[in-house]
């Protein structure tokens, strides 16, 4: 199919796919080093990085059955969306249990939504994951993932979000090397190209460089606010707006979240403790991803 058929796609909501995983020690350490942590010698029962169910039961397509841009071809669990470009644009997160060395952990996935919008860039389809992650003592994680697929026309860069940011209250920068970005997708086995192949960024997808992974950017702000807040969020939500390349460093920056987002919050993730407005910014300051943790 060579068309946008939205009620085609959406015949694809309500289709369920599970997948099951060990998460190991070594699995552990490998998570913390790449996030500049100290990597430990984990025990049994002792717990993770917070979404350390980004690297677990990955998509496992044989080369054979690759498309070109490194992601396993169309079809199958997702709606075959013919736009070229393919990006994970945001995700919504609540914890209701943290995953620890050892677990059994379960992953079952629903399309929840399939979406055509017409943006700035162009056409845009969103199709939103709904994601389960359980261990043997229940529910850990409950994930809303919004994919985004787009065309080849749409400028690279991105367009971004415009609105000035407010003078950060905290900041740390991030090195954006390329060691970085293998190593993150080494521990996600991704093999989309955007990530590694810079011959492929610059020719074929028109980028400047290499592009810092969206999930990578949500785990450095995730982890950033646990330090802040001093306690792990019960809710993390993210949205890109702007692709970061590797070059020069990014920073991770936060205020304190509005007291009205607050309390616009669902009662079971309300905080009386308050919360956090994130984002990661390039070399000039522009804001790239935006976050909020509670």
């Amino acid at each position: 199919m060579s068309t946008m058929d939205l009620n085609h796609f959406r015949t694809w909501i309500g289709r369920t796919e599970t997948a099951h995983d060990l998460l190991t020690a070594r699995a552990v350490r490998e998570m913390r080093a790449t996030l500049d942590l100290p990597p430990g010698e984990p025990v049994p029962g002792e717990a993770a990085v917070m979404t350390a169910h980004w690297c677990l039961a990955p998509a496992t397509a044989p080369m054979h059955s690759l498309g070109p841009d490194g992601h396993p071809a169309r079809g199958g669990f997702l709606p075959p969306v013919p736009l070229p470009r393919r990006m994970w644009a945001g995700s919504r997160l609540e914890w209701h249990d943290e995953l620890k060395v050892n677990d059994q952990v379960g992953r079952t996935s629903r399309i929840a939504d399939v979406v055509i919008k017409q943006g700035r860039t162009g056409t845009l389809c969103f199709v939103t994951v709904e994601h389960e992650i359980t261990t043997a003592r229940g529910l850990a994680i409950h994930e809303w993932q919004d994919i985004v697929y787009r065309g080849t026309d749409a400028p690279a860069g991105g367009t971004g979000n415009e609105e000035a940011q407010p003078e950060p209250q905290w900041q740390e920068s991030v090195e954006t090397s390329p060691v970085l970005l293998f190593r993150y997708s080494a521990l996600t086995f991704n093999g989309h190209r955007i990530h590694y192949d810079r011959r492929y960024c610059v020719e074929e997808e028109g980028y400047p460089g290499l592009v810092v992974h969206g999930p990578l950017q949500a785990t450095l702000l995730a982890e950033f606010a646990a330090r802040l807040l001093k306690r792990k969020p019960k809710s993390f939500s993210f949205r890109s707006v702007r692709p970061i390349f590797d070059g020069p460093p990014m920073t991770l920056n936060a205020v304190p979240l509005p007291i009205e987002r607050l309390e616009a919050m669902p009662p079971h993730i309300r905080q009386a403790e308050g919360g956090l407005t994130l984002w990661t910014a390039d070399s000039e300051g522009r804001p790239c991803m935006m976050a909020e943790a509670v």
